[in-house]
């Protein structure tokens, strides 16, 4: 098969399009074949022309005419034999290939070489002595190549010295001979460099794809984080929404307000909704700047909780990536979520800060005490003290560990821990990315926070 062919085989594998890719791969195999047809049509054309120069304007010397005859005789079998070698026609046994195809290239460059030194036309001979050697340099090793220009030399000097020519084809038919065999170093050289190219193309083309499917599947990866966190956060909310509306109805008695309780479930179900179909659809390009965005949703939650929240920004707000958007106001929800269900009713505070190579974000909230809360964890020691419980994110811990995952994904940090009777979420994104990424797990933000803090 023709280096065509391969080429031709090897993009075919890559596209996956077995039949296309086969009839792609077929053309260039029977362009290679027509090409090779083509050369030797021109060499058998050429030996004839050779020949007809030769017997029509033999040498004057006596014997020259016959030795001419016999030179072109022998290189035209040594031509014959070169073919059998390198083309697939004559079924010649493989090892057989290399051996017949030296020899003939030797025969053929001897009996040209003597046949051109015998003087008259048939010095066109050299032409196809130097073919000889020029197929030679492309095809062989350079001692096989050495060997054959040492057999045209040979005959050069033999034919000239019995035929007494001078020093013009003493020395320049042996300078035609070099210079094919130099041709045809440059066209195996061109040859490996194009053959290097086409490994350098396939290896690229395999490259190109695994980065492609590398880079489906961390869409994949981001887009299920995004709508793990939407789903967490809206059904979080829902559920504490309507365990509200269930105390309404069966502890105090007030159809009213427990009817406005389940408008706000279903408006919040409708929002919820819509943020899982934005997170499908990916990062939004349209999202508001972040203290912007910020400041909606604490209000969305001081008007859905019935809570004080705090929203204040310092610095001079300047632009943030959306994707760095989206995922510190997942933090800010996912905050805001745990606070109003493990420390209902307490005030919230979120406080944006804009430096020149950072935005940090934090939120602070005031935890319940463990004697009077139902959000105690159950595997906490009782120590009889009025101890903050340790809080739990609404989807059982992977809040935390998700919304770590995207920050650290935009070299941002995440700090959560207990600081006095309050727990705060700090979050950071630095403006000018460094080069090493931060540790997948960050230092505490405040001293001597317990194990299970991690689960919030």
């Amino acid at each position: 098969m023709s280096e065509y062919g391969e080429i031709g085989l090897g993009s075919a594998e890559f596209g996956g399009m077995r039949r296309s890719a086969g009839r792609r791969a077929q053309r260039p195999r029977r362009t290679g074949q027509v090409l090779r047809a083509a050369t030797w049509f021109a060499r058998a054309a050429g030996l004839i022309l050779l020949g007809g120069f030769t017997f029509l304007h033999p040498p004057t010397s006596a014997d020259g005419p016959l030795t001419q005859e016999i030179a072109y005789v022998v290189a035209v079998l040594g031509t014959l034999g070169w073919a059998a070698a390198v083309e697939p026609w004559f079924r010649l046994p493989e090892r057989l290939g290399l051996p017949v195809l030296v020899g003939s290239l030797g025969v053929v460059a001897a009996a040209a070489s003597v046949g051109a030194a015998a003087g008259g036309a048939g010095d066109v001979l050299i032409i196809l002595a130097g073919s000889a050697l020029m197929h030679a340099g492309s095809e062989l090793p350079r001692r096989a190549t050495l060997g054959i220009g040492l057999l045209g030399v040979a005959g050069l000097v033999l034919g000239g010295s019995a035929f007494h020519q001078g020093p013009g084809t003493l020395l320049g038919f042996p300078l035609l001979l070099v210079s094919g065999a130099l041709v045809g170093g440059q066209r195996a050289a061109y040859r490996v460099q194009a053959e290097q190219a086409a490994a350098l193309l396939a290896q690229h083309d395999r490259l190109r794809t695994e980065q492609r499917r590398a880079d489906v599947l961390d869409e994949r990866a981001r887009i299920a984080r995004e709508i793990h966190d939407v789903l967490a956060h809206s059904l979080g909310a829902l559920s504490i929404q309507i365990q509200a509306v269930r105390a309404y109805f069966e502890d105090l008695d007030d159809p009213k307000r427990g009817l406005e309780g389940l408008a706000t479930a279903q408006r919040m179900a409708a929002d919820g909704l819509v943020e899982t179909r934005r997170a499908v659809l990916a990062l939004r390009t349209d999202t508001l700047p972040l203290h912007q965005e910020l400041a909606r949703a604490a209000a969305e939650h001081a008007t859905v909780y019935r809570v004080s929240v705090h929203c204040e920004t310092e610095g001079d707000p300047r632009p943030v990536p959306p994707d760095a958007t989206v995922a510190l106001l997942r933090t800010a929800r996912e905050a805001l979520v745990n606070a109003a269900k493990h420390a209902t009713g307490r005030a919230v505070a979120i406080h944006l800060a804009y430096t020149p190579d950072r935005v940090r974000m934090t939120i602070v909230n005031d935890l319940a005490m463990s004697d009077h809360s139902d959000t105690a964890d159950e595997a906490e020691p009782d120590t009889g003290a009025d101890t903050p419980p340790r809080p739990r994110t609404v989807d059982g811990g992977y809040g935390l560990t998700g919304m770590h995952e995207r920050l650290r994904l935009l070299r941002g940090t995440l700090e959560a821990g207990v600081r006095g009777r309050a727990w705060v979420v700090a979050a950071e994104f630095p403006f000018a990315p460094a080069h090493p990424l931060p540790s997948p797990v960050s230092a505490p933000l405040y001293p001597s926070p317990k194990p299970e803090d991690a689960d919030r």
